[in-house]
C-alpha cells in the first residue's frame, strides 16, 4: 500500500478509522464494498430528492468479522483482483491518449503537412503515410486547413440517427429481454468509450417500437441530452432511446474517426443546443456542423492505426468488466465461509 498522507474530507463523506489490532483495514475495506453491507446501507438511505445514507447510522452496520487469517486472506485476494482491474484500465487510459494525440496532430495541428512544408519528414511516419499529406495550405471557412481537403456539414458525410422508448408500463414491451437497449445512464461514469452491454434488454415487440430498429456493433453513441457529450463506440447490436445521437458504422467518416472528431468539437457541439428544462442538440441542430473532410487514404489509414488501439482496449475493457464481476460476486461467498481461497483464485486465474 502507498505511504499514508494527510487529507481532508467534505461533508459527505465518513471517515472509518480502522483498529488493526482488531480487524485488517483492506479486509474492512472490502466488507465495506461487499452486497453484505452494501444492502444494509440501501435500506437506511433517507430522503427522497437525494437519497443518502445518514453518518450517524454507520455504527448500525452488521459487519461479518471472521478470525485474523481469514481476514487478511481476503483483504488481499480483493486489492489484488482490483489491483488488476485498475492496471488495465490503466493501460486503456494510455491507448485512449495515443489514439487522441494522432487524430489531433494529423487533423488539427496538421503536423504532418507542417513538417513537409519545411522540408522535412513528418515525425515517426513511414513515406507512403507522409506521401497523403499535402505540403501547403488554403483558406476555408473553417479556417487554414490542408491544400485539397473540404469543408462539408457534418449530416453529409455521416448517417445519423435517434431512438425512442417503449412504454415502461407496458411489460409486453420489456418481456422477454432479448435486444439490447441503451440510455445515456449506460455511459455515466464509463471508464472507457467502449459500450459492452446494456443495464435493459427489450422485446421484440418492444423493439418494433423504435424507430431505428437493432444499429449495429461499431456504432459510435452520443448522448444529446442531460448531459450532452458521453461517447462510446458500441461493441454490440443495440437499441437506442431518444437521448442519443447515433453515428452509423457506413459513414463516410467512421464512427471511430468521429469519437474523436466529437471530442475536441463538443463546445461547438454544445453551442448548437438549446432548451429550457435541460439543453438538448436535436439532429437537425447538429447535421449543419461543418467538418474537415480529409482525402479517403488519410482517414483510412488513420482509422487503421487507431483501432489496433481500440481493439486492445476493447480487450482489456472486457477482462475488467469479468474481473470486477467475479471479485464483486466472490466477495460475499469468501466473507460468508461458502468459498475458500485456492477455489476464488482458480476461477480469477481462469479470466486472466
Amino acid at each position: 500500500m502507498p505511504d499514508p498522507v494527510d487529507f481532508c474530507i467534505a461533508q459527505d463523506m465518513v471517515a472509518v478509522r480502522a483498529d488493526s489490532n482488531r480487524i485488517y483495514p483492506k479486509y474492512l475495506f472490502a466488507a465495506l464494498r461487499s452486497s453484505i453491507v452494501q444492502s444494509q446501507i440501501d435500506n437506511m438511505h433517507v430522503g427522497t430528492m437525494i437519497p443518502h445514507f445518514k453518518k450517524g447510522d454507520f455504527g448500525k452496520l452488521n459487519i461479518p468479522v471472521p478470525p485474523r487469517h481469514a481476514q487478511h486472506v481476503i483483504g488481499d485476494f480483493y486489492f489484488t483482483l482490483s489491483e488488476r482491474v485498475a492496471l488495465l484500465r490503466e493501460t486503456n487510459a494510455t491507448l485512449e491518449a495515443i489514439a487522441q494525440a494522432l487524430f489531433k496532430s494529423w487533423f488539427v495541428d496538421f503536423d504532418p503537412v507542417r513538417a513537409r512544408m519545411e522540408g522535412r519528414p513528418p515525425e515517426g511516419m513511414d513515406d507512403a503515410t507522409a506521401a497523403l499529406f499535402p505540403d501547403s495550405f488554403e483558406e476555408s471557412e473553417l479556417g487554414l486547413l490542408p491544400t485539397g481537403w473540404k469543408v462539408r456539414p457534418v449530416g453529409e458525410i455521416t448517417e445519423t440517427t435517434g431512438g425512442g422508448t417503449p412504454d415502461t408500463k407496458d411489460e409486453s414491451f420489456w418481456h422477454p429481454p432479448e435486444f439490447r437497449w441503451t440510455t445515456p445512464k449506460d455511459l455515466s461514469g464509463a471508464p472507457a468509450p467502449v459500450l459492452l452491454d446494456t443495464e435493459r434488454r427489450l422485446s421484440a415487440k418492444g423493439l418494433s417500437k423504435v424507430s431505428s430498429g437493432l444499429l449495429p456493433a461499431g456504432t459510435l453513441l452520443m448522448s444529446s441530452r442531460a448531459p450532452i457529450g458521453y461517447l462510446a463506440i458500441a461493441n454490440v447490436p443495440l437499441a437506442i432511446n431518444q437521448g442519443y445521437i447515433a453515428i452509423l458504422p457506413n459513414s463516410e467518416l467512421p464512427p471511430l474517426y468521429m469519437l474523436f472528431w466529437c471530442r475536441l468539437n463538443m463546445d461547438v457541439i454544445k453551442g448548437r443546443a438549446n432548451g429550457s428544462t435541460f439543453m438538448e442538440i436535436s439532429k437537425k441542430a447538429f447535421r449543419p456542423i461543418p467538418v474537415a473532410l480529409p482525402p479517403r487514404p488519410v482517414v483510412e489509414r488513420f482509422t487503421d492505426a487507431a483501432t489496433v488501439l481500440f481493439s486492445r482496449l476493447t480487450e482489456n475493457e472486457q477482462q475488467a468488466q469479468t474481473l470486477a464481476t467475479l471479485r464483486d460476486t466472490l466477495l460475499p461467498r469468501l466473507i460468508s465461509g461458502q468459498l475458500r481461497l485456492p477455489e476464488a483464485e482458480a476461477m480469477a486465474a481462469e479470466v486472466a
